[in-house]
């Protein structure tokens, strides 16, 4: 069994073509290989929940324990 992170650039063009991601999950196991698409969060999704919980830490308000509730309950938002 192989997994592995490949770019879509690596692949052959008709292979290329298929895929809207930049990079696939490649799975092979007992010689069947499957290519996953690899979607990547949103960078612009991401930064607003960095600078609040930055801001939290600065500030002293923020204890490991609400941390890792916190991080719990973004988990489960991000699906």
């Amino acid at each position: 069994m192989m997994d592995e992170i490949l770019s879509v650039n690596t692949l052959p063009e008709p292979l290329h073509r298929r895929f809207r991601s930049d990079r696939v999950r490649v799975h092979e196991e007992n010689g069947v290989v499957m290519l996953t698409p690899v979607q990547e969060p949103s960078k612009d999704a991401t930064w607003p929940a960095l600078n609040r919980l930055r801001a939290k830490i600065s500030d002293g308000k923020l204890s490991t324990e609400r941390y890792v509730a916190q991080k719990q309950i973004d988990k489960v938002l991000e699906g």
